[in-house]
């Protein structure tokens, strides 16, 4: 007979598989190739908007998906990235390597590799038509975790980056993010007492970027009072965060192709307007609300 520890853990995976429903297929976008790690390349898809140019100077959002650290693929904000495209912004869907499902390690390769691609896009702004001063971090869960971490902790880089480069974020989208990883927090069995090295939540500092958070009240993964002990983090120390419970909901319920739609077109349009509320957008939103 399965124990209660082993029901909870099936109905975390559930969770977490339901949240990246859809993003197994090879995303839009131009794929390149940032690293090559463990004999693998790993790439990024790249969403320009039509009307792009080299000699732009556009805001940028890299996105990473969820799924445990375990699971999951690039695609998950293939909707958002054309969206934000449409709105004049180059976005960025990141594959990063998985951590073994059976395995207790914590998610070294996971956060370095996250701060490689932000190197990544950055390194390569003129390229890719867009400023480097604008560039965002997103992601949901998992990622919404790596989203924050380039954001706000310093460290977990691969000796192989270039140094002169930051890795660090803008601003931060991050939906239903797992960003504390200390006691009692989601990812602390990988972490343990190293938390500190990987919890955004434990890491706020006057120089992290704006932040906006999106979470469900009936999430089972976060409570809403670490969201709301997150923002009070980030306004202690002068950082502006804003958080939107959305009630009855639970985890992954911003992504496309849930409830007809309705959360997803309600955070899209209010990361729209946190992104114009820092001079990045202009105009309302073009999505609109049934």
């Amino acid at each position: 007979m399965l124990s209660q520890r082993s029901f909870l853990i099936a109905g975390l995976l559930l969770l977490l598989s339901l949240q990246t429903r859809g993003a197994n297929a090879v995303p839009p976008g131009e794929p390149h190739v940032y690293k090559q790690v463990d004999g693998r390349s790993l790439s990024l898809y790249v969403t320009k908007p039509l009307d792009w140019k080299a000699s732009d100077q556009r805001p940028a959002i890299v996105f990473y998906h969820g799924g445990g650290w375990v699971g999951g693929a690039p695609g998950q904000f293939t909707e958002h990235s054309a969206y934000l495209a449409s709105r004049g912004m180059v976005a960025v869907q990141v594959q990063y390597r998985l951590l073994n499902k059976k395995g207790s390690e914590p998610p070294v390769t996971c956060v370095a590799d996250a701060k490689s691609a932000m190197r990544w896009v950055r390194g390569r702004a003129t390229e890719l038509g867009i400023d480097p001063e604008r560039i965002a971090s997103a992601g949901g869960s998992a990622g919404g975790h790596l989203a924050a971490f380039v954001g706000m902790v310093d460290g977990g880089d691969t000796s192989e980056d270039d140094k002169t480069i930051s890795a660090k974020s803008n601003a931060m989208v991050l939906f239903n993010a797992v960003f504390d990883n200390g006691p009692g927090g989601w990812g602390n069995k990988r972490v343990g007492e190293r938390y500190k090295e990987f919890s955004p939540f434990h890491n706020a500092s006057r120089d992290d970027p704006p932040a906006i958070v999106f979470l469900g009240s009936k999430d089972a993964l976060i409570p809403v009072k670490t969201a709301d002990d997150f923002k009070a983090n980030m306004m202690k120390v002068g950082v502006d965060c804003e958080v939107m419970i959305f009630e009855g909901q639970g985890h992954g319920f911003f992504n496309h192709g849930r409830s007809e739609n309705k959360y997803y077109n309600a955070t899209v349009i209010a990361m729209d307007k946190f992104l114009a509320s820092l001079g990045w957008l202009e105009g309302s939103p073009t999505l609109v609300l049934p």
